[in-house]
């Protein structure tokens, strides 16, 4: 063993020794006590912070979002009034036309010399009827005869103004404006008036028309919240049509509604909408499918919710965290009817004033206090959950 190690433990068993080593520890232990006395003590953690809004009654358009389809305003098929052989096309399929545009030209031949003789019947019988008309004063004609003469001319009166007709069909124009179609025939095609062939399809497309359709109980629930003064109607003409293309954009014109049918489709139950649009650059075609957004009345004093604040319990039913004046949470049980935007507009269990918590949910219970700060998406007062 070491020398020295064997001297120190020689000098501990000395009774002197022992009382020194004995004072030393004591001295220690009180210091270590002294240090414990001059520390701070802990006390209970701050109330955690959640971000709340404050939630207000304000005016709210009261709007539905219903899919439905693209029809056009008028659309004019043109057929034949005539036979004959089409002799022009005078149009480019896809064009825009106008009224009145020459389309296609049938073969005026036969018409026009029906015509012609027509006209020379005519005026056989009006110059017999001129001729008859100072003889019979002096019954140098009989009556009977002058009427035959003036019944006679009528009728070649009327034969020549259905030649005139007849001719003038040879030349087929375009009953609207609008856009037109295909061709349905070309030239050298036979066309006739008893088949009434179909040359061409005139669709107007500017303005351009939306049907869509809504539930009767839809509707009968908007009536009954009218007649009890929960909503305000908007005023005619006044109500906001938008439409959402299918491919989620936003039409750029705003559209206006005209009418609702006055009846309900059986076996559907739905009542059809229609809405008028302007579509200047053709972008909506017939048939296209969209949606529509439809702003149907205004709740005067709605009260709305940030649908991120909203859970829902065991039962299924809707819930909020609300922060008392005393700052405590407690669970308020609240009535949605529907969504407006990102938010749920809330019929019952709030009202103005109150403030409901939408960031820190996951830290409170009810009965808890907490400190309430305003809440902002850009400066989440939660982010020091993680810390």
């Amino acid at each position: 063993m070491n020398e020295n190690l064997i001297q120190q433990m020689d000098r501990f068993r000395q009774p002197g020794a022992a009382l020194i080593f004995g004072a030393a520890a004591a001295a220690a232990l009180l210091a270590l006590a002294g240090c414990g006395r001059g520390q701070p003590q802990m006390g209970p953690p701050p109330p955690p912070q959640v971000g709340v809004i404050t939630v207000q009654s304000e005016p709210l358009p009261i709007t539905t979002e219903l899919p439905g389809r693209i029809d056009p305003v008028r659309v004019s098929q043109v057929r034949a009034r005539v036979d004959g052989i089409v002799l022009h096309r005078n149009f480019l399929e896809g064009d825009d036309v106008t009224n009145g545009e020459v389309l296609y030209e049938i073969d005026p031949a036969p018409y026009k010399a029906a015509l012609d003789s027509a006209n020379a019947s005519l005026t056989q019988a009006q110059q017999l009827v001129e001729r008859y008309k100072p003889l019979v004063d002096i019954n140098a004609v009989s009556k009977q005869d002058y009427d035959n003469a003036v019944s006679a001319a009528a009728q070649a009166k009327a034969a020549q103004e259905i030649a005139a007709v007849n001719f003038g069909y040879c030349t087929v124009t375009a009953p609207i404006s609008g856009k037109i179609g295909t061709a349905l025939v070309t030239e050298g095609a036979l066309v006739s008036q008893s088949a009434a062939t179909e040359m061409a399809v005139v669709t107007q497309l500017d303005p351009i028309y939306f049907d869509f359709t809504e539930s009767s109980t839809e509707l009968l629930k908007l009536r009954q919240e009218f007649d009890k003064g929960q909503l305000q109607k908007v005023a005619p003409g006044e109500a906001k049509v938008t439409l959402l293309l299918e491919d989620g954009t936003v039409y750029p014109h705003e559209g206006k509604l005209l009418f609702s049918d006055v009846t309900v489709d059986p076996t559907t139950g739905m009542v059809t909408l229609r809405a008028e649009f302007p579509n200047p650059n053709d972008l909506l075609l017939p048939g296209m499918f969209a949606r529509v957004r439809l702003e149907q009345a205004v709740d005067s004093s709605a009260i709305t919710v940030p649908q991120r604040g909203v859970t829902y319990g065991a039962n299924g039913k809707p819930t909020v965290m609300a922060v008392t004046p005393d700052n405590k949470v407690e669970i308020r049980p609240v009535t949605i009817s529907s969504a407006e935007g990102n938010d749920w507009i809330v019929t019952s269990g709030l009202k103005a004033g109150d403030r409901v918590i939408l960031e820190g949910l996951q830290k409170v219970q009810p009965g808890m206090v907490v400190q309430p700060v305003p809440f902002s998406s850009t400066n989440d007062p939660t982010d020091g959950d993680s810390n």
